[in-house]
């Protein structure tokens, strides 16, 4: 039996949940699991669905961490058969006290704080003295060494997806509708912070309307930056060139992401902020459609450069464009996509749990 400690899980929805919900579900195919979850509104409704325990966790945030850890630790002194402890977090293993092996993820942002800090002496303190720690990608392994993490501890196993057996009708319809039958057709699925460089692939759009003047550039997401994004979108006069979207079915954005050319997230490293491997770049493969990524972070592990996509320069607005540009001229996104949709089948879950099979 394993225990699962999160922060985060669905119902709520991110990438992170996501990877929980990968992981715990495809784990639990395997062996018996129990998962500490944080409580959300529409808690009940998901877990009654699922075949393991699921215990959630309610609270203001600081109860709520103590709270799971004191739950973890009578559940791991009542309970003989548990064989590991798998954390989302550092944090999540911080208050757990127990010689039963302990496997902790690491992204990167969570990480990240300047080596010899407060923040950082607490990171090397719970990892240094777990049994393994699994790294979303190469960047992220060797941004954990350069701040102290014991290299012989770490390995890398890429975040999974799960396979999209066939896109509905309806949604592909309705995909259509709202792309009014322009193109090219640019999307980035993502939250609007400053590290995804959506005003310099609104800056790069200007330009690139010159070129094609029926370009079309869909936005899907939310976050602190979406009125300032919509500034830029009028200032720069691209009303006709850029839709936004939030809070849409995860189907209408498959069937978006699948009726678009390429899939642009230059990202960057923001302050502590930086992508640590970047899950949009192999769901957007998985539907026959390459990336533009950062070259910052973890993108080259979810995107082979001039290959299944592009990976540039996120701060530099001129490699932004002629990475576009290049990528749509002579339909090269069409052989990219072909390849990027064959490199996505590496991600799979069932091949990705196995890895983590070898670690239990």
């Amino acid at each position: 039996m394993h225990l699962v400690v999160t922060r985060s899980y669905p119902p709520e929805i991110g990438g992170m949940q996501n990877l929980m919900w990968g992981l715990t579900n495809y784990l639990s195919k395997h062996d018996l699991i129990k998962v500490f979850a944080d409580d959300h509104i529409d808690a009940k409704r998901f877990d009654d669905k699922v075949s393991f325990t699921i215990e959630r966790i309610g609270g203001p945030k600081l109860i709520k961490k103590y709270r799971k850890s004191l739950l973890v630790n009578n559940y791991l002194e009542n309970n003989n058969k548990v064989k590991t402890v798998i954390a989302d977090h550092w944090k999540s293993l911080e208050k757990i006290k127990t010689n039963v092996k302990k496997i902790c993820l690491i992204h990167s942002k969570e990480i990240n704080h300047i080596k010899g800090s407060f923040l950082n002496k607490r990171v090397l303190n719970v990892l240094n003295k777990v049994d393994k720690i699994v790294a979303n990608s190469k960047f992220t392994k060797e941004l954990a060494i350069s701040l102290g993490v014991l290299p012989e501890k770490i390995i890398i196993i890429n975040p999974g997806i799960e396979p999209i057996e066939k896109l509905d009708d309806k949604n592909l319809k309705e995909a259509e509708k709202l792309l009014k039958g322009k193109n090219p057709r640019l999307i980035t699925v993502s939250r609007y912070d400053k590290r995804k460089s959506h005003d310099k692939i609104l800056m790069a759009l200007r330009n690139l309307k010159q070129t094609y003047p029926n370009v079309v550039y869909t936005s899907i997401g939310y976050g602190e930056e979406e009125e300032n994004l919509k500034n830029i979108v009028k200032e720069l006069d691209l009303s006709n060139q850029v839709l936004f979207l939030k809070n849409i079915n995860p189907e209408l954005k498959d069937a978006l992401v699948s009726k678009s050319h390429v899939f642009v997230m230059p990202s960057i490293t923001y302050k502590k902020s930086v992508e640590g491997f970047g899950i949009a770049f192999v769901e957007a493969a998985q539907l026959g459609i390459p990336s533009i990524g950062g070259k910052d972070g973890g993108a080259s592990d979810a995107i082979k450069n001039n290959e299944t996509g592009l990976i540039c320069d996120g701060n530099n607005l001129d490699e932004i464009y002629s990475s576009i540009d290049l990528i749509l001229k002579n339909n090269l996104y069409k052989e990219f996509g072909y390849k990027a949709k064959i490199f996505s089948e590496n991600f799979h879950w069932d091949k990705i749990i196995k890895e983590y099979l070898k670690l239990l």
